[in-house]
């Protein structure tokens, strides 16, 4: 993997990550969670560096186990539903809250509401997959629709997206990627202005409403 250092510096920042298809971004995703090994640089939740750690001299890959507890800390949520068929929306989200944070089934069911009724999906608690449209399998879980909520509550964020407007309106820093490395990381209306970039301005001309002009 190509050097990157997309750092999310602050509790509760929203870091928007865009980029052409191919430039890394699920890589970097996947590395945070250490789905994906990484050979150089470092990551660190909270001061601990994930899927690594000091050992004689030398890096020495964490244990299943220790990993298994950084990724409880580090949410990752996907682009696609999936969604266990056979479950309703409800236990969807009850089966991690029980099975990796060690909730009870009433506790973990009481979170379960909580959320589906954030996400307008309060009627739709105990309905299985195949009974909700597309749209409504995507708001279970649905982090883009209270990114912003959450910010303010403390929470930390690295969002890949392809939605210009989101990224402009709701993150404190976008990255954009190119070919496996940091381009630029800076302010959106850094990044959304005046560009002097021809890479970055190639790429919001794809987009209806982004064509910035050279600074």
């Amino acid at each position: 993997m190509a050097e990157t250092d997309a750092r999310a510096s602050g509790t509760g920042e929203v870091v928007a990550i865009i980029g052409p298809s191919g430039s890394g971004k699920p890589t970097l995703l996947r590395c945070i969670n250490f789905l994906e090994e990484y050979d150089g640089g470092s990551i660190r939740i909270d001061g601990t560096e994930v899927g690594y750690r000091d050992g004689a001299g030398a890096r020495k890959r964490r244990s299943d186990r220790e990993l298994a507890a950084i990724r409880v800390d580090a949410a990752m949520v996907f682009q696609q539903f999936n969604l266990f068929p056979h479950l309703t929306a409800a236990q969807n989200i009850m089966l991690g809250l029980m099975k990796s944070r060690g909730r009870s089934k009433a506790e973990a069911r009481a979170i379960a509401e909580k959320w589906l009724a954030r996400v307008g999906l309060s009627a739709k608690v105990d309905a299985m997959p195949s009974q909700m449209s597309g749209g409504q399998q995507q708001r279970v879980g649905e982090v883009l629709a209270v990114v912003q909520e959450l910010a303010t509550e403390g929470r930390t964020m690295i969002l890949v997206t392809h939605e210009m407007a989101f990224a402009r309106d709701v993150a404190d820093r976008v990255v954009f990627t190119d070919q496996g490395r940091i381009v630029i990381d800076a302010p959106p209306a850094k990044v959304f202005g005046e560009q002097p970039h021809e890479r970055l301005r190639s790429f919001l001309s794809r987009f209806a409403g982004f064509r910035p002009n050279p600074a």
